[in-house]
């Protein structure tokens, strides 16, 4: 299976590329406002290091949110549109479960890892973040006397513990204290760790050693993961249902209501 991985729901514009036989490529830019400028030609490179085409393609990964508002749209509607053309499913794969799970494989590489606790924070702009927090050390290595249990990888997903409404900082500072307290020291990752740095780094029950170099979801972790899923039995979503997780209703409706009609006397919206 050649699976096609889409990121752009941060800053960042990531492609990445998993063939059948094992092989990767990945590519990542610096998106700003360029995400759609920078996607496709990322598609056509990883393809081009990989040694395949397009039509290679047998199923698409995509990350489906929260995050940028535009980043997401212009990812999710890439991937939608080369799912549709080349009449492949998706995987939409949450942006916090990515950070989670790259932040698991960098504390599996380090002495004596043992499994963190993890808490993704993902910039929701205005003031604002998405988060949330994964206690992989509750379930992330079996207790069996034998080896293989020992190294059980257990899914983001299966431990999330979501904040489904954005948070302040300082809502979120007192939430990862809160955590703090109850799993010891917390690995802090994501954008939104990056952006508000100065005032979670003075909590020594924060780790935020790997925030800067995962302060976006990496392309090739949303390749892994999303092939995991369908070892596992998950089924690709057609092209047509991949719903977004956008989180604000506000971004959602694109402010048509700032663009509705005005009652002259009221000075309400008027329906369309």
């Amino acid at each position: 299976m050649t699976l096609l991985a889409i990121e752009s729901a941060t800053d960042m514009v990531g492609v990445a590329l998993i063939r059948d036989d094992g092989a990767s490529a990945e590519r990542v830019h610096e998106g700003g406002r360029a995400h759609a400028e920078l996607l496709i030609p990322s598609v056509e490179e990883v393809c081009a290091a990989s040694g395949c085409t397009v039509a290679d393609i047998d199923v698409i990964a995509v990350d489906v949110g929260p995050g940028l508002f535009t980043g997401l749209r212009v990812g999710v509607a890439t991937a939608k549109a080369l799912g549709q053309a080349l009449s492949v499913g998706l995987v939409g794969v949450s942006s916090l479960d990515i950070l989670a799970a790259a932040a698991r494989d960098r504390a599996g590489s380090r002495p004596d890892p043992g499994a963190p606790t993890v808490v993704s924070v993902v910039d929701a702009r205005r003031g604002e973040v998405f988060a949330a927090a994964y206690p992989f050390a509750a379930v992330g290595f079996a207790e069996a006397d034998d080896d293989d249990a020992a190294t059980v990888v257990v899914d983001p997903a299966a431990v999330r513990h979501d904040r489904p409404e954005p948070l302040t900082p300082v809502d979120l500072e007192a939430w990862l204290m809160e955590l703090a307290s109850v799993h010891g020291r917390v690995t802090v990752v994501g954008d939104g760790a990056v952006r508000y740095h100065p005032q979670l780094v003075v909590h020594t029950e924060l780790d935020l050693e790997d925030a800067v170099a995962l302060s976006s979801p990496p392309p090739l972790t949303l390749a892994r993961l999303a092939l995991a899923r369908l070892a596992r039995g998950e089924v690709p979503t057609p092209a047509g249902d991949l719903v977004p997780d956008y989180r604000r209703p506000a971004d959602a409706r694109i402010n048509w209501e700032q663009r509705a009609p005005r009652s002259p006397t009221t000075g309400e919206a008027r329906p369309r």
